[in-house]
């Protein structure tokens, strides 16, 4: 005999009705994601060094970084950086410098990194450099087409799976949804300046897969519901499919929320950024399984799903 669970987030006979507030949500997600692609363009997104070339130099000082002291030291050795910043524990400095231009970029690069080796060696003495990484303008823009091409890509491969698995309605009302997921975290982060590299078009690619994923949960109880409830309404059918799938939902939602918390608060700089948004992702592609994905599905295909189930 199985034990029933020692916590569920709504009582198996509780029937909530989402689509009532269907064109609310539908109207809310809307805005946020056109706001999400003006703030796209305009502040637009932090570009790290992935993405807008340059160089990267980590370091570790014996103490306390005094940050004050360094900067004066790089700018005595002619080097202006464009971020001096803390990351990790208070002894590990980030120092960011735009890429050099004109010819011999390779020997500018190599002269700045050693130039500021030099000044913070002399700034704080037994200061350890960790790392020293440079990306050139050619190779940044190369970067952040095939990020931007991964994530069509994987886009137009969820289509195509959904479309195969299920009909031409769920696999558009997906997809459709998915982008404004999409949308709404490049809004989230073009507000909160984490920094858009590489680690972060896996983020997207995570939450795409995990927000694909959920909807899919959902689309099958609703296929499976279609064909149990033949003449049940297509928006009573939807409210029922989402309430029967509500716990599954929210309980895998909140274990990789959980999972990812503590790389939010403390994965140092590395880690941060992408679990930060990996939570975000979390709560918007969980929401946007409840509150869009079902809407739109009700929207694009409530005649025709309800007459294929008819003629079957």
């Amino acid at each position: 005999m199985l034990s029933r669970p020692l916590f569920r987030f709504v009582r198996d006979d509780r029937r909530i009705n989402f689509m009532r507030g269907r064109h609310m949500g539908l109207i809310v997600s809307a805005v946020l994601s056109i706001a999400s692609v003006i703030l796209f363009f305009q502040p637009g997104l932090k570009l790290g060094l992935d993405f807008r070339g340059g160089i990267i130099v980590e370091a570790q000082t014996p103490g306390p970084a005094d940050f004050g002291k360094l900067r004066a030291a790089l700018d005595h050795a002619g080097i202006h950086p464009d971020a001096v910043q803390a990351f990790g524990s208070p002894r590990d400095v980030r120092i960011s410098i735009n890429a050099p231009e004109g010819a011999d970029r390779e020997a500018q690069t190599q002269k700045l990194v050693d130039g500021v080796k030099n000044a913070i060696s002399a700034a704080e003495p037994g200061t350890q450099v960790l790392r020293a990484d440079a990306v050139g303008a050619s190779v940044s823009s190369e970067l952040f087409r095939d990020g931007l091409l991964a994530l069509g890509f994987s886009l137009a491969m969820i289509l195509v799976y959904i479309w195969v698995r299920f009909e031409r309605e769920f696999a558009i009302s997906a997809v459709v949804t998915l982008i404004l997921d999409l949308t709404k975290t490049i809004g989230f982060l073009a507000i909160t300046r984490f920094e858009f590299d590489l680690v972060m078009v896996a983020a997207l690619l995570t939450i795409l897969g995990y927000s694909t994923n959920d909807k899919v949960v959902v689309y099958d109880r609703i296929r499976e519901n279609l064909r149990k409830y033949r003449t049940m309404p297509l928006r009573d059918l939807l409210d029922l499919s989402i309430n029967e799938t509500l716990n599954r939902t929210l309980g895998t939602s909140m274990t990789v929320f959980l999972a990812a918390l503590p790389l939010a608060l403390f994965g140092g700089s590395t880690l941060t950024g992408f679990a930060t948004v990996m939570l975000f992702g979390i709560v918007v592609g969980t929401s946007s399984s409840i509150f869009i994905a079902a809407p739109l599905l009700l929207l694009m295909g409530e005649k025709r799903l309800r007459k294929e189930t008819d003629a079957g």
